[in-house]
């Protein structure tokens, strides 16, 4: 008779166990949900004890202050929504973890914005809207807040609904509307204004054409060639020069800016003999990782994950020297404001400034980065190491360009503008390249295979390798992105101007 009442009372207990286990699971993801918004908040009121200790005028100080928490917050957005850009490609190819890409983009980014972003960007510190037309000081310290606060919530907007948007253009947009809003539309600089609608179309149509036209040469020259250890060996190098000249004109020219001035011209000769350097000393390194290697593809993805890394990094640094600038730019044209004094295109940034930029970037990467690194990197079409490759270094090259024409540019559009050319041009080759034809003829034995492809490989030549919806969300983002961010923060400029002034 005992045995069974123990045996009841053990199920009892059993039953006790599993409920407390239940809630106990339950009570970590609640835990875990609040974890982030709660870092964040925890480095917003940071920032804005950060920023109490460097001010020395009393009457402008909660101004000053309330200014960090939203440029700390602006930083975060970028980092959610832009950084995944520079790694999102990686990752989705699998050639780093979440984890390391993660840790990888803080940690350059961070090194970008301290070391190569000493000087706000002149595109939205000083070159949106003429600052003799704002009236006073205290206006632009509105004006920059309300763009900083609305542009912010904008990005936030869109991270929370998975399209990779211009952080650089939200920022724009909304200077502009704040600018209108207070002084009417001769405040802005039309000019400057037209050239970034017009880097709508140009940096996603360079930066996908010139991602198609290096996938192109790595399936003509090394992936559909029977011996394709051989062709690596002898293309890799020069790929690998072409890599490295490339992101050191980039860096020198574009990212490095602010540490010391270096012509195009100077910058492009630099890149040249970096890209020779590399070419004869990587010919040896690919020889000794290809040994052993088997004649397949999956053997070129090994060799390709080294430099697909190291250009993920170079753009993250690229990206934290240059886009800083769009959280801090604001902040410093505020506290110039605020001391008297209407910015201009040399207008240094305080080194605290920049601190809470950096470091707002990195953060939001690491808490909400890995949404948007999903959709770049997984969602869009389907990336291995080579074809992440062709994104990184195409994300580079187009910013070159551009740069020579003098045309300005959205890294974000030309990343995720490369993915999409990586991918319509896989649909575009599946179907009509004559080469991948004539390689699985061989491969697969079938004398009639050329004659008989367009019934063997129908299913094939029908499947799209680029999900249109994502392309679809991600180009209505884009169009919107100015005046959405525009006409909100001339919303929220009339709300803080009839409180404040």
């Amino acid at each position: 008779m005992p045995k069974p009442r123990m045996r009841l009372e053990k199920q009892t207990l059993d039953k006790d166990l599993d409920k407390f286990s239940l809630a106990e699971e339950a009570s970590q993801q609640v835990m875990r949900g609040l974890a982030a918004p709660g870092l964040a908040l925890l480095f917003l009121l940071l920032s804005m004890a950060f920023a109490a200790s460097f001010v020395t005028n009393s009457a402008t100080a909660p101004i000053i202050i309330a200014a960090a928490a939203i440029a700390g917050y602006m930083a975060m957005n970028i980092g959610a929504n832009d950084v995944t850009n520079n790694v999102g490609a990686a990752v989705g190819a699998k050639a780093m973890s979440m984890v390391t890409a993660l840790t990888i983009a803080a940690i350059f980014e961070i090194a970008g914005a301290m070391l190569a972003g000493r000087q706000v960007t002149l595109t939205v510190e000083a070159g949106i809207i003429y600052g003799e037309h704002i009236l006073g000081p205290e206006t632009i310290v509105w004006v920059m807040m309300a763009a900083l606060a609305s542009s912010a919530v904008w990005i936030n907007i869109a991270t929370y609904s998975g399209a990779p948007v211009s952080t650089t253009h939200s920022i724009i947009g909304g200077i502009v509307g704040a600018g209108i809003a207070a002084a009417g539309v001769s405040s802005v600089q039309w000019w400057s204004l037209a050239g970034i609608t017009a880097s709508w179309s140009i940096s996603p149509i360079l930066g996908g054409g010139i991602a198609a036209a290096i996938l192109a040469f790595l399936k003509e020259f090394i992936i559909y060639r029977e011996d394709k250890i051989a062709s690596a060996r002898r293309w890799m190098p020069v790929l690998l020069g072409v890599t490295a000249g490339s992101f050191t004109a980039y860096l020198a020219v574009i990212a490095l800016v602010q540490v010391a001035a270096i012509s195009l011209t100077s910058g492009l000769g630099l890149g040249f003999v970096v890209g020779i350097i590399v070419y004869f000393l990587s010919k040896p390194w690919i020889h000794r990782q290809s040994e052993g290697l088997d004649n397949r593809n999956q053997s070129l993805r090994k060799l390709f994950r080294a430099p697909l890394i190291l250009a993920a990094a170079l753009l993250s640094f690229a990206h934290g020297a240059n886009d800083v600038s769009n959280a801090i730019g604001p902040l410093s044209a505020i506290v110039s404001a605020l001391d008297g004094v209407i910015t201009t295109q040399r207008s240094p940034t305080p080194l605290w400034e920049l601190a809470i930029g950096a470091i707002g970037i990195s953060l939001g990467l690491l808490l909400y980065g890995p949404r948007l690194i999903r959709v770049v990197g997984q969602e869009i079409t389907r990336l291995n190491p080579m074809r992440a490759f062709c994104v990184a270094l195409a994300t580079a090259v187009t910013v070159l360009l551009a740069s020579a024409f003098g045309l300005p540019i959205s890294s974000t559009h030309t990343a995720v503008g490369a993915v999409f050319g990586v991918g319509f041009f896989r649909e575009w080759y599946t179907r009509h390249s004559k080469r991948r034809l004539e390689y699985v003829r061989q491969k697969t034995g079938h004398a009639d295979f050329m004659g008989s492809a367009e019934t063997n490989f129908a299913e094939v030549r029908r499947r799209r390798l680029v999900r249109r919806s994502h392309f679809l969300t991600i180009v209505a983002a884009w169009v919107i992105t100015v005046p959405a961010s525009a006409l909100l923060s001339a919303v929220v400029y009339l709300v803080l101007s009839a409180i404040f002034m």
